[in-house]
């Protein structure tokens, strides 16, 4: 898995264009059954890929932390909403809450999650590539592929797929 993880970000910069154009034409026409094919992707690719020995989106990146998530991690934590936010989080530069700090606070040496149970949304739906309308995250998915094994297989099967 390191050598996989040292190689995705070339591997992801040398596609970047490609899935730019890709995507830009997925909006414009997009299939009826985009979600159909999405969710039996990202089902085929997390039946092979096991997080556990990746982890790289808990090492490289923060999620947003909704109230809904605050409120819910805290109260796991018997803390008040406003101390989990001063010792764990901050606020980013377009006002939502993000992590003080990668590699996450949260993930252990082993990478498992200790607030796994509850976890925040963003954690629970990475990397959004069974999410419906799928080709309205484009943006995210272009950078979801630079950190993710999964997605960026899953694009390419993708790409494969609606030639």
């Amino acid at each position: 898995m390191d050598e996989v993880l040292r190689q995705l970000p070339k591997k992801a910069k040398e596609k970047h264009s490609e899935n730019k154009k890709f995507f830009a034409k997925l909006k414009k026409k997009t299939p009826k059954n985009l979600d159909y094919i999405m969710q039996e992707l990202h089902e085929a690719e997390f039946k092979r890929t096991d997080c556990l020995t990746c982890a790289n989106c808990c090492k490289t990146t923060g999620p947003l932390f909704t109230n809904a998530d605050v409120e819910r991690i805290s109260k796991s934590f018997r803390m008040k909403p406003q101390k989990f936010i001063d010792t764990y989080l901050r606020i980013d530069e377009e006002n939502d809450f993000v992590l003080q700090q990668v590699p996450c606070t949260f993930l252990g040496a082993d990478n498992y999650c200790s607030i796994y149970d509850v976890r925040p949304k963003a954690c629970r739906e990475f990397p959004h590539t069974d999410r419906k309308k799928f080709q309205q995250i484009s943006n995210l998915t272009l950078k979801n592929v630079e950190i993710c094994p999964a997605a960026y297989t899953i694009v390419e099967e993708m790409k494969k797929l609606m030639k």
